[in-house]
Order: C-alpha cells, then sequence, then structure tokens
C-alpha cells in the first residue's frame, strides 16, 4: 500500500550517518541525493534498490512523532538493529521480543532516531 515515506529531520547528514549505520544489518543504503536549497534530499533504499525512503531537512518544528518500522529478513537481524542502536547511542524504547498482541510471530525492536521518532525494526514470522 505505502509507497514511500519522507522523513524530515534537522539535520540530513547526522541522521543519514545514523540510519546507514543502525539499520546496516537490515540492508539499507544511500542510492540518490540531490541539492534543494542550501541541504539535501537522500533517497534510502533496501536490498531491491528503489529509494522509498527520504530524508530532507526540516523547514519547520517538529510538533509529532512518526512511527516508522522497517521489515526486517529474520530476528537475529532485527537483535543486529538493537545492537547497532545500542552502539550508537541511541535510545531504546523497547529491546527486542515478540509481541503477541499485534499477532504470533511479530518480533521488534523499538528505538528513538536523532529526531525523536519513533523507529521499528521488525520480523513477521514464526520463532526462527
Amino acid at each position: 500500500m505505502i509507497d514511500h515515506i519522507g522523513v524530515q529531520v534537522a539535520d540530513v547528514e547526522a541522521s543519514l550517518a545514523f540510519y546507514l549505520r543502525t539499520f546496516a544489518p537490515i540492508g539499507i543504503r544511500e542510492v540518490v541525493r540531490f541539492p534543494h536549497g542550501d541541504s539535501m534530499v537522500v533517497g534510502l533504499s533496501g536490498p531491491v534498490g528503489i529509494p522509498d525512503f527520504w530524508l530532507s531537512r526540516a523547514t519547520g518544528t517538529e510538533t509529532r512523532e512518526l512511527h516508522l518500522a522497517f521489515r526486517a529478513d529474520d530476528r537475529q537481524a532485527v537483535d543486529a538493529v538493537h545492537e547497532a542502536a545500542v552502539r550508537a547511542g541511541a535510545e531504546i524504547l523497547h529491546a527486542p521480543r515478540e509481541w503477541p498482541e499485534y499477532h504470533p510471530g511479530y518480533y521488534g525492536a523499538f528505538l528513538r532516531d536523532l529526531d525523536g521518532h519513533n523507529i521499528e525494526a521488525v520480523h513477521h514470522g514464526a520463532q526462527d
């Protein structure tokens, strides 16, 4: 249903570095960038290579928390994202665990990005 999403951030370079480092275990990578004003817009993708997650500089003050979940291939990838987030000094909202209230096999970890958004790595499937 969702084709792509754009997130406005305070510092594009800092946020780019954070997402590349933290979500490397699920294959996130930069695939395109172009100037926009005195900043830039950056398109990131997963292994397929289509830019479906975009970062650009915010033009106003953020007033709402965004929740965004990135799909992981397995539970080990969710664990690896969590470990990378801890190493990056991110605020951990929820360590990796199964969330049966969502559905059996829903395994996720939640953290805050540099702009205070609730970001998740999730695997949908039976226990590995």
